[in-house]
């Protein structure tokens, strides 16, 4: 895996971001700092003086992509989420703007994430920017700006970093594709649903009820 060392100033090109993350679109790709030398700081900083959301990855900033539906999705599977983890004493969920260091230099923003109190030490919660802890559970809702090489690279790095279930939520094709480790996949389909495994024990979220429109389901149709 390349890292922000391979970087020679001056050198970079639009086939470099191609190779690491395909056909990404550009506007995603922050080039101040140029790509290869942003640091941790850039992240913390473009949080918290432009509002933007950003990933590093090899030095590179590239913000996270998201709609309004897909952040609808994040938010209603993080509020199941913690409801659950809440009523069983499980531990917590954290949403898209939570901060986590998969190893140094690398930080990734899952859309959900799940941390059981044995990963938290003490029970305490860090108030670091940015968090040195692994969740349990990574949930990414896809959106059309994502590619499969940007999200199969960041499915890697959470299972090498000790991620033990991630969900990948595709909206477009009302489907969810559950990991256990990066070469371990089961695709769900609307009428199946996503389960909690050895992680959210007795955990259920139809797919059906996820992608239910909301104002159809409120009324009850």
């Amino acid at each position: 895996m390349a890292h922000v060392t391979d970087y020679v100033e001056g050198t970079w090109t639009a086939l470099d971001l191609v190779q690491r993350f395909g056909a990404i679109p550009l506007h995603r790709v922050r080039l101040n700092p140029p790509p290869g030398t942003a640091t941790e700081q850039d992240v913390i900083d473009a949080e918290a003086h432009e509002d933007r959301l950003c990933e590093l990855i090899d030095g590179i900033l590239v913000e996270k992509t998201v709609s309004v539906y897909e952040s609808y999705l994040a938010m209603l599977v993080g509020r199941i989420l913690g409801n659950y983890a809440e009523a069983h004493k499980l531990g917590i969920v954290v949403g898209p703007d939570a901060m986590i260091r998969l190893e140094p230099g690398q930080i990734r923003l899952p859309d959900v994430g799940f941390y059981s109190w044995s990963r938290l030490p003490e029970g305490d919660l860090p108030r670091d920017p940015i968090w040195g802890l692994v969740p349990d559970l990574a949930v990414e809702i896809i959106s059309k700006h994502n590619t499969p090489e940007e999200m199969s690279r960041k499915l890697l790095e959470y299972f090498t970093a000790g991620v033990r279930l991630a969900w990948y939520v595709y909206p477009n094709t009302r489907e969810a594709h559950v990991y256990t480790a990066p070469d371990q996949q089961v695709v769900l389909g609307e009428q199946d649903a996503l389960e909690g495994g050895d992680v959210l024990p007795g955990f259920r979220l139809g797919l059906k009820t996820l992608f239910a429109e909301p104002v159809k389901a409120a009324k009850g149709e």
